[in-house]
């Protein structure tokens, strides 16, 4: 199972392995409160995205596109299939700082990885 889940909101036993795919730390936030397993930063988006995008619901399917090519890299794809393969065996929750959940950067790998979990006959 995988999920998203806003870094600012308490941490659950049902969260699982929480990682969080952000290129800097959220800020007002503490390391000890976010009970992060892993902070997976080469699978965030670079700076000049997302500077570029600024969570602009009109740039939404460009951002899409472009951080998808940004992850077309063998290192990404591991992370992701990492990702998936845990989230096969247990709960795996990304973790967010954005406001805007559902056009963030965690949108897109929640999609990446649910179609790397779902069974080649659903794709």
């Amino acid at each position: 199972m995988i999920a998203m889940k806003r870094v600012y909101d308490p941490a659950a036993k049902e969260d699982g392995y929480r990682v969080l795919a952000e290129r800097l730390w959220p800020r007002g936030e503490s390391k000890v409160k976010a009970k992060l397993d892993a902070w997976e930063k080469e699978i965030a988006p670079s700076n000049d995205l997302r500077h570029w995008y600024d969570h602009d619901p009109d740039k939404w399917a460009e951002f899409q596109t472009r951080y998808e090519t940004e992850l077309a890299t063998p290192a990404a794809h591991a992370t992701l299939d990492a990702l998936a393969e845990r989230a096969r065996h247990g709960p795996v929750t990304l973790i967010y700082a954005s406001h805007a959940g559902e056009i963030s950067n965690t949108a897109v790998l929640l999609r990446l990885i649910q179609e790397r979990i779902a069974p080649a006959s659903d794709r």
